[in-house]
């Protein structure tokens, strides 16, 4: 291997972006944010060491129109739709930092990201507890929901429950809970091993019932119009098979799904290289976990996938002839569509996770013109992170209540509308719209939240309305918690 040419790359990046890998901040304090964030996200009966004071109780009586309780879990965004899909997306990537990263947690970070898994793994084990029959997928009507704009603990419109029995599909949404559960089933593993046996037997039946009836949750008339356009799997069930699979494999360690991700490969799309990953997308996820049998356990019969991941991460390296990846002026990782961060956050964490596996090892990627280390994609992946707490050129976090510049508008119901805890009056569906409206800050600061991000000119109105910039989300947050821990720990990585 030439170091030298990797060197150069390193070089390069720095002309490219100037602040590149030259900024540190307080990535504990970051961190601490991050997981804090989750807090303001719960739904159900809030416990007595709440930390975000401003929310109480809500969400009560879901489940009611199936005389079960389906109280508790994550509003995925700034909206009161509890949404199936990517709650397990955000549940398996919040699992994954800490599988990864947990040992550079401080111990009460840990225990607060463990806090937050918990909360979403007690959901998704009630929305799998009628398996092999019923997978329940949603709560909440989104349209109706998204007509108004309320508290939380002041919801009237109608909690649907969405829900999909066999034979009817929904591999993808069972699929990504199976990833989800056995990828906490590891985390928990030393914790509370009870826990964790039971985490990962719900898993396995989530993944049969994914396998055995294949196709996607939206394919089934009855909830398609309450689950699309806003959590629709645009790019296909197969990835998430394969990632359930993958999880799986890792959590039990059983041939079975060794040889299940081996011979459904290639009918499955794992070598699809597509440039993204996140809730709707789990190819590069996919890719970089399978390499690690690849990298440290010689599996040689499951190469592809080390080069796909290979593949993917030289489409990050803008002097990669293969690169096809937009950042913008400014240095940020940039995908059209809102939310844009989630991309960021996401492909930090992985482009991280792939570098440790790597390092392990002593590898580089050859990307053809040029080789890529491990250090490459840890400054990379640093740019990424430094971008969002500051480093950018309107010298703004995008992370709520970290430093002194933020947004103070964000696209999110509990934070512009008067706390119940001040205001305890109801508020009702339509009554919200002089807070939505208004272009006072946010009275209730939801620590921690990342927002959607900037255009693709690095250029941020502080405005609620503009949802796809001013809205956060859970999968924005949870691939971050693992790159900031990693960071808190080395924060000029090498």
């Amino acid at each position: 291997m030439n170091l030298s040419l990797a060197h150069l790359v390193l070089a390069l990046l720095l002309t490219k972006f100037p602040s590149f890998a030259t900024s540190s901040h307080d990535y504990q304090d970051a961190l601490s944010k991050a997981i804090l964030f989750f807090e303001g996200q719960r739904s159900g009966y809030l416990p007595q060491d709440q930390r975000i004071t401003w929310r109480a109780n809500s969400g009560l009586s879901d489940g009611w129109m199936y005389n079960y309780d389906l109280s508790g879990g994550y509003y995925d965004a700034g909206d009161n739709v509890k949404f199936g899909f990517p709650m397990a997306f955000t549940t398996t990537l919040l699992a994954w930092s800490v599988i990864e990263f947990g040992d550079s947690m401080p111990n009460s970070e840990l225990r607060n990201s463990m806090v937050a898994i918990r909360w979403a793994t007690d959901y998704l084990l009630k929305s799998v507890s009628q398996l092999p029959n019923r997978i329940f997928v949603q709560v909440g009507d989104p349209n109706i929901d998204h007509s108004c704009w309320e508290r939380p603990e002041d919801m009237d419109t109608a909690r649907t429950v969405y829900a999909v029995d066999a034979p009817n599909p929904a591999s993808d949404v069972a699929g990504e809970t199976a990833a989800a559960l056995a990828a906490s089933s590891i985390a928990f593993r030393s914790s509370d091993p009870g826990y964790s046996d039971t985490l990962l037997r719900n898993a396995i039946k989530a993944f049969q019932f994914a396998d055995n009836y294949r196709g996607a949750y939206s394919d089934n008339s009855n909830i398609r119009d309450g689950v699309c356009p806003f959590y629709c799997d645009f790019d296909g069930y197969q990835d998430e098979l394969l990632w359930g699979a993958a999880w799986l494999r890792k959590a039990t360690q059983d041939d079975t799904y060794l040889n299940y991700i081996e011979s459904n490969g290639k009918t499955l799309g794992a070598d699809e290289n597509i440039n993204e990953f996140g809730w709707d997308n789990k190819h590069a996820g996919l890719n970089v976990l399978v390499s690690k049998e690849v990298i440290e356990g010689n599996m040689y019969s499951l190469q592809s996938y080390k080069a796909s991941a290979d593949s993917f991460m030289c489409t990050l390296i803008p002097e990669s002839s293969s690169s096809h990846i937009d950042y913008t002026p400014g240095g940020l990782l940039y995908r059209p569509g809102g939310s844009n961060m989630q991309h960021s956050t996401s492909i930090a964490f992985i482009s991280l996770v792939y570098a440790n596996y790597l390092a392990r090892t002593s590898q580089a990627i050859n990307c053809g013109n040029i080789y890529v280390t491990p250090t490459t994609l840890r400054q990379q992946a640093k740019r990424q992170v430094d971008y969002i707490l500051g480093d950018n050129p309107k010298g703004l976090s995008y992370m709520v209540g970290f430093s002194d510049y933020y947004p103070q508008r964000i696209h999110h119901r509990g934070s512009s509308l008067p706390s119940i805890k001040d205001y305890p009056q109801f508020i009702a569906c339509k009554d919200g719209s002089i807070y939505f409206n208004s272009t006072n800050p946010n009275p209730n600061v939801l620590v921690g939240a990342v927002v959607g991000g900037p255009g693709e000119d690095d250029i941020y109105e502080d405005d609620r309305v503009d949802f796809k910039k001013s809205e956060p989300t859970t999968y924005i947050n949870a691939p971050l918690v693992g790159a900031l821990a990693y960071l808190a720990a080395n924060p000029n990585p090498s």
